[in-house]
């Protein structure tokens, strides 16, 4: 780590380039520019952090800011050519889906669940079932008391048939819809679902035009349930640098390359906080036994649509292990990182801390 300390500044001298508040996306990769002596120096005290951090291996870096990338690293034995794991970060991708075919007319956000599916309803259909819609997917309020994700993960996994739309159907809701949040992976399959249900193909080939290929992002790869549904939340890889243009989209109001991609009137909703939160798995009234407030935690700052508010006014596309798309409009920043780290609020600290404060 200490060679890779040295060898930094020479690494962050990237090609010069006139700043300004867009990309220019016109070829497969985004603009360099030199980064400032301050976050030269950032960046090393970021690497020094990280040589003695106990819980965070990280394994890339993208530092974006007026729409150029001032400083990159890859750690770890990762290069940028790597597909990593995006885990949760995939729902960003799964939203933005249904955010394009609203704007087709396709889908609305009040639009039952159930309506989507009526060959794959339980013999009888609760109250709280047939009230679920849409919007409670994708704010992760659809009524369930506990995330039944890794049930069925493991369910399927002995079944190769296992119907995942027919098996989220049959669960109890045991609250009313809209109004008790509980992080839930299969929430967004089921939002996969009605995309591939609407539109005739699964999220992942109804993107690839839309998203991907405006975006010059190429070579990905997202799993499939048996029936070909993309998992939705779950099993999309990417490269760092893709993660930073859709971080750049979002930040750029959905524009790219002068063209508007995706509605800025989606975008700016679903980088808004819906709902108050809690991280996934833990309940409301664990916070303070685990010492966790507003204060110190990005998993308490709201949840918007697929994503989390987080501290200093911004959002994230956030993935288990330390996946981030970190997004803060008032320094016109986008960081994208990969990691397999045990405490990835520790890694979100010296991110802010070293990084974030130097832009």
């Amino acid at each position: 780590m200490k060679k890779i300390l040295f060898g930094f500044l020479s690494a962050m001298l990237l090609t010069a380039a006139v700043a300004c508040n867009q990309t220019n996306e016109t070829g497969d990769s985004l603009e360099r520019a030199e980064p400032s002596a301050e976050l030269v120096a950032a960046m090393d005290r970021y690497l020094a952090a990280l040589d003695t951090a106990q819980g965070v291996t990280m394994h890339s870096i993208m530092v974006m800011q007026h729409g150029k990338v001032l400083a990159e690293r890859w750690l770890n034995g990762w290069t940028p050519d790597s597909l990593h794991v995006m885990y949760s970060v995939s729902k960003t991708f799964t939203a933005t889906a249904v955010g394009l075919a609203i704007e087709e007319g396709k889908i609305s956000l009040t639009d039952k669940v159930i309506s989507f599916f009526p060959d794959k309803l339980p013999e009888q259909v609760s109250d709280n079932l047939a009230a679920m819609t849409v919007w409670d997917l994708l704010t992760m309020t659809a009524g369930h008391d506990v995330d039944h994700t890794y049930e069925a993960m493991r369910a399927a996994a002995q079944d190769p048939q296992f119907d995942w739309v027919k098996n989220f159907l049959s669960y109890p809701v045991e609250h009313k819809p809209g109004e008790f949040y509980c992080y839930n992976s299969i929430a967004t399959l089921m939002l996969s679902a009605i995309v591939q249900k609407v539109e005739g193909e699964n999220v992942m080939s109804y993107l690839q035009p839309r998203l991907f290929e405006p975006l010059h992002i190429s070579g990905i790869t997202w799993s499939e349930t048996a029936d070909g549904i993309n998992h939705g939340g779950w099993g999309l890889y990417l490269k760092t640098e893709d993660m930073a243009k859709m971080g750049q989209l979002f930040l750029q109001g959905g524009q790219w390359n002068g063209k508007q991609i995706v509605p800025a009137a989606w975008i700016a909703e679903a980088s808004k906080k819906q709902v108050e939160c809690v991280p996934a798995g833990i309940r409301e009234e664990q916070l303070e036994s685990l010492g966790m407030t507003k204060a110190n935690s990005d998993w308490l700052q709201g949840y918007c649509y697929q994503m989390w508010r987080t501290r200093y006014n911004g959002y994230r596309a956030d993935g288990a292990n330390g996946q981030f798309i970190l997004v803060h409009p008032d320094k016109d920043v986008v960081i994208a990182c990969t990691s397999n780290s045990r405490n990835t609020q520790k890694e979100l600290n010296l991110i802010f801390d070293n990084i974030l404060s130097a832009l």
